[in-house]
């Protein structure tokens, strides 16, 4: 689209919305006090890696909507794909015996870009369906095995799977278990996250990866590697707070699963598509070959919903065995729709085209250089980045990583005036998170890590005034 211009927003009446947004309008984590208080940021235009709200304010997204938008925002070949799709063929049934051609060019695709013999996909609504599309594959596997009992999946504390009832129980961060909500607890277990910066104290980088695998393995021997059917793994943890396991950790966990007969499922649906400079992280990034991957967010830059669960010809000769007369009894309405997949197939156009794979490398690379000099701030305890995922993480004290009080939310602190300076990053309690889009420049880059830096020093600031930081 063209640069909104006042006539655009001049439209909207920000008081209506507001107050209707509050009465009806409820939210993926939902804060009830303070959306009831504070309303929220109600956006109405977006153009490349900018957005702006109903007031006309414009925002450099550095969250890259929900680590999403990868192509940027506004794209008018994409728009024209979207619509030229709808008036062919909106929709169609993706069940049984049936299949529509943008369906079949897509998977066509993603097996072609998927590393090892993973040449077979189910394509699903989002992350949080392909990831339970590929616990639910997991377990018809093992039972096709005639291998009943191995059901027992490993996954990571701090871990983010997705936010259904099973996706949810997979995941490992405590924020996302209020005492609210029920979780699945048999058959799933967790183990350490594997932050360096939170390793018990005296282990070296090299002795907390041998921890690692270390207590992964005796968890399989403990629950009985033929109890053990899969473990779950993102290459790197998003919404835990873009954790980078210690050099080496994926290929050894990989390993040991190969020792036992684990399946390694690979939850790329954030790392996939470009942030890591590669379509597939797994392989070219920490040279794993799983034996499933999901993806999602990247796959369409968010223009429309869509997921994918993308698994092994070994498993697919399993599961498919001739004269078995098997079904795999899963689906939604909306797996395949072709408006959808029409747009993942030109996102991976644009992508290829405009070399933006490359991009990330480079303008990457600038990113971690750049987020690097927050470290010498007060309150930055840790700056993560590789490539265009980055966290930086806050504490009250340097010396013995000691975080702030959750209740005073300092993560949020900053982001509000970060927002105020037209900057846009995602506040998870103690941290900033960020995934800008894969077109995002060196100028745009400057400007996230100066106004971030701004909003740092002004927090610090108040917080020493309030009597809340010592500034130690």
């Amino acid at each position: 689209m063209n640069t909104p211009n006042a006539d655009f927003f001049a439209q909207f009446d920000n008081e209506r919305l507001v107050a209707a947004d509050k009465a009806h309008y409820m939210h993926g984590y939902h804060v009830f006090d303070d959306h009831r208080e504070n309303g929220a940021l109600n956006i109405a235009a977006g153009e490349g890696a900018y957005i702006y709200d109903t007031a006309g304010n414009r925002y450099l997204d550095a969250v890259g909507g929900m680590w999403c938008t990868n192509i940027g925002l506004g794209r008018e070949e994409m728009a024209e794909a979207i619509a030229n799709q709808v008036r062919q063929l909106a929709y169609s049934n993706p069940f049984c015996d049936m299949a529509n051609v943008k369906a079949i060019e897509l998977c066509e695709a993603l097996a072609e870009l998927a590393p090892g013999d993973l040449v077979h996909v189910f394509l699903t609504t989002g992350g949080s369906t392909a990831v339970d599309t590929a616990f639910r594959l997991v377990q018809y596997y093992q039972n096709c095995r005639g291998k009943p009992e191995k059901k027992h999946v490993i996954t990571r504390i701090n871990a983010y799977h997705g936010s259904t009832f099973l996706t949810m129980s997979l995941g490992g961060k405590a924020a996302d278990r209020p005492a609210e909500f029920d979780f699945l607890k048999d058959r799933i277990h967790h183990i350490s996250c594997p932050n360096p910066y939170r390793a018990p104290e005296g282990m070296d980088e090299a002795a907390f990866l041998d921890f690692l695998v270390n207590e992964f393995e005796d968890k399989i021997l403990t629950l009985g590697a033929d109890r053990v059917a899969a473990f779950f793994a993102e290459p790197i943890m998003g919404s835990g707070g873009v954790i980078i396991p210690p050099a080496g950790y994926h290929k050894r966990m990989w390993e040991i699963c190969q020792r036992h007969d684990v399946l390694y499922v690979s939850d790329e649906v954030v790392t996939s598509f470009g942030r890591l400079g590669a379509f597939f992280a797994s392989e070219e990034v920490f040279g794993v070959v799983p034996d499933i991957i999901t993806t999602a967010k990247g796959l369409t830059s968010g223009y429309l919903p869509l997921g994918a669960c993308i698994f092994s010809d070994r498993i697919w000769r399993v599961i498919g065995e001739a004269g078995k007369g098997r079904c795999f009894s899963h689906g939604f309405t909306y797996s395949g729709h072709p408006v959808s997949c029409v747009s993942a197939l030109k996102n991976i156009e644009i992508i290829r085209r405009e070399n933006l794979l490359a991009h990330v490398n480079e303008v990457g690379a600038y990113l971690e250089e750049r987020l690097a000099t927050l470290a010498e701030l007060p309150l930055v305890g840790s700056v993560r980045c590789k490539k265009l995922m980055a966290c930086v993480e806050f504490v009250a004290d340097k010396a013995s990583k000691t975080l702030f009080p959750d209740e005073l939310n300092i993560g949020e602190q900053i982001h509000l005036r970060a927002q105020k300076r037209g900057l846009l990053v995602r506040p998870i309690v103690h941290l900033n998170v960020m995934s800008p889009p894969l077109t995002i420049t060196h100028a745009q880059v400057d400007e996230i890590v100066e106004t971030l830096r701004d909003a740092i020093l002004e927090t610090a600031a108040d917080l020493r005034g309030s009597g809340d930081y010592a500034g130690r």
